[in-house]
């Protein structure tokens, strides 16, 4: 088996494969029991060189316990041992997320962070953790991309969620404006310059890892039918639609749309993830405003497939598109779709920049 120290130099066995580094996230929820099962399938094992970050033991009591289900032997992985205290250690119970699994989940993305910043890792991917078990253990952070971004410098960052549709093969590229935040300080934190500066992170993801040079992208409204001319609400008619008029004139290759009542702003991509119609023309990408505008509809359409990329970063990061899971862990039902995805989507990113570089 392989046990790599953390002050070990991590190196691809095969040449020319993307190295990813594979967070077990909250120890105490159904990460251990999502990444052996991806890990189990041939295709993503063969796509990538994985090693995950977390504790060995936790992945060999996971695979032992849930014996009658396909998962990857943890003897035949590579593993990163991340250091913990004894006394976090024992606290760890399944199906329980406390101060114990908080502190460890957080420990294992900083080794991540700090090892694919070092150049170790080509990109993470994430485990699903607890915000409220992280913030139990001392670490106020809203989530795993703020922490990514503060250990990376950057101040311009994002969340896109990309899912691929089983029906019809069409990608969906939603980013949100806003993120954890309460939804009453939604209007008072949306700006003309926040939303120039998503839309920034938006267009050049569009074209470094996803090679659309002239894309469109479709930008919903804040109020129900964008206000109505006032009616409704005044943020479009005060400087939503200013700024989109002054957005496209700055970017006349670009093909901008918006802003679109939030209601039918999914319609098209519904249809097109359905394949009821696909004519319909939908956009490269979909802008929401805040969290539940964009993302009710992904959830809808790929709750079990969705992944969340972190845009903005020196390095590609991926995350499944659902949480901890605390009620069904340990118990061998949790689904490993959106993981097997997020490990896909990071390998696919990582090529393209690659590609892109070369």
């Amino acid at each position: 088996m392989y046990q790599l120290k953390p002050n070990q130099i991590l190196k691809s066995h095969q040449k020319n494969r993307v190295r990813l580094a594979l967070t077990l996230g909250d120890p105490a929820g159904i990460g251990p029991e999502v990444i052996l099962k991806a890990l189990a399938n041939f295709e993503v094992s063969q796509k990538c060189d994985v090693t995950v970050i977390g504790n060995r033991d936790l992945l060999i009591q996971t695979y032992n316990q849930l014996n009658l289900i396909t998962l990857a032997n943890p003897a035949q992985l590579k593993v990163v041992d991340v250091p913990l205290n004894r006394e976090i250690t024992d606290q760890i119970i399944t199906g329980i997320g406390n101060v114990a699994s908080g502190a460890a989940s957080f420990a294992y993305m900083e080794y991540a962070i700090a090892q694919t910043l070092a150049g170790k890792f080509d990109g993470i991917v994430t485990g699903p953790i607890a915000k409220s078990a992280w913030k139990a253990a001392g670490y106020n952070y809203p989530g795993q991309t703020e922490l990514l971004a503060q250990k990376s410098g950057v101040d311009r960052f994002g969340m896109l969620f990309v899912a691929r549709s089983p029906h019809t093969g069409w990608i969906l590229r939603t980013l949100l404006a806003t993120t954890h935040i309460p939804l009453c300080q939604v209007a008072n934190t949306l700006t003309p310059q926040l939303l120039t500066k998503k839309l920034d992170l938006l267009v050049e993801c569009l074209e470094t890892d996803f090679g659309i040079m002239k894309g469109r992208i479709a930008i919903a409204g804040l109020n129900p039918h964008s206000g109505e001319q006032g009616q409704l609400g005044t943020e479009e008619q005060d400087w939503l639609i200013p700024w989109l008029e002054q957005e496209q004139r700055n970017r006349p290759n670009l093909q901008l749309d918006g802003p679109i009542p939030p209601d039918t702003m999914w319609v098209k991509p519904g249809q097109a993830w359905y394949g009821n119609s696909l004519g319909q023309n939908p956009a490269d990408a979909y802008l929401a405003l805040y969290h539940d505008q964009g993302l009710i509809p992904v959830k809808l359409m790929a709750f079990d497939r969705a992944v969340n990329t972190s845009i903005g970063l020196p390095f590609v990061r991926t995350s499944p598109d659902h949480g901890t899971a605390f009620d069904i862990a340990g118990k061998g039902i949790a689904d490993a779709t959106s993981m097997k995805a997020a490990i896909e989507l990071a390998v696919e990113l990582v090529s393209q920049r690659i590609a892109a570089r070369n």
